[in-house]
């Protein structure tokens, strides 16, 4: 119990004893209506009182704590904030780059598959902010902005061509680079596009249905982007 309500309880219990003594110095029929017994249970009620007051007081304490806790982790916070946005400008930044194969001196096509899939750029040489994902290939947009994207492609070694791949955005195709007529297959291409997107928004390269890739440690097939600026 904290000496505050230590305090409340003492002055409470010397009232009880003044009124008691008060009463006593009355009339004889003043002292019939107000005995001992009377006198013990008010007394008894106002310790109940106290003690709960103390109880009281001691939770206050405890949320104090507490609160002053959480200040001091929001302070922390903020001020982790405002050194994040000093070292960036206070502007978001979002960027990646990343090569279809990440297995060394290994070649080989990727495809084909009898559904057209999002092809997975393994080696990352870069992804700030983490919105890219290397095992599904996905970009996942965490900023509203506007966003440049550019992919390369390399066809199949072995003619014909059979090569189709698709930038797309929520599953809509946007630009696209194929190659699947002719007798030349070492050919490469690529294309770039700059658009808006929302938070939550996919951004990926679709290899098509029954077409193929090829690539090997030289990184001919490639994904990037990066925020141009948030709107």
């Amino acid at each position: 119990m904290s000496l505050r309500m230590k305090g409340i309880v003492v002055f409470l219990l010397a009232l009880c004893c003044c009124l008691s003594g008060t009463q006593g110095q009355g009339d004889h029929e003043d002292q019939k209506t107000c005995c001992p017994s009377d006198t013990c249970s008010l007394m008894k009620e106002l310790t109940s009182i106290g003690e709960k007051l103390g109880a009281m007081g001691e939770k206050l304490g405890t949320m104090g704590d507490n609160l002053r806790l959480m200040e001091t982790r929001l302070q922390t916070s903020e001020n982790e904030v405002e050194e994040l946005k000093r070292l960036t400008g206070g502007r978001p930044q979002v960027a990646f780059s990343a090569a279809l194969w990440d297995t060394g001196d290994a070649a080989g096509n990727t495809g084909p598959f009898t559904t057209s899939i999002p092809l997975q750029y393994k080696k990352v040489f870069s992804n700030t902010g983490s919105s890219y994902n290397p095992a599904t290939g996905i970009f996942t947009a965490m900023v509203k902005g506007m966003y440049y994207f550019r992919f390369t492609m390399m066809n199949n070694l072995n003619t014909p061509p059979n090569s189709v791949v698709c930038l797309t955005k929520n599953g809509q195709r946007l630009v696209s680079v194929w190659d699947t007529v002719g007798s030349d297959a070492h050919d490469s291409g690529s294309n770039a596009v700059v658009i808006p997107l929302e938070v939550g928004d996919n951004v990926y390269v679709e290899l098509q249905a029954n077409r193929l890739v090829h690539d090997d440690k030289m990184n001919y097939n490639t994904f990037s982007g990066f925020l141009l600026f948030p709107i």
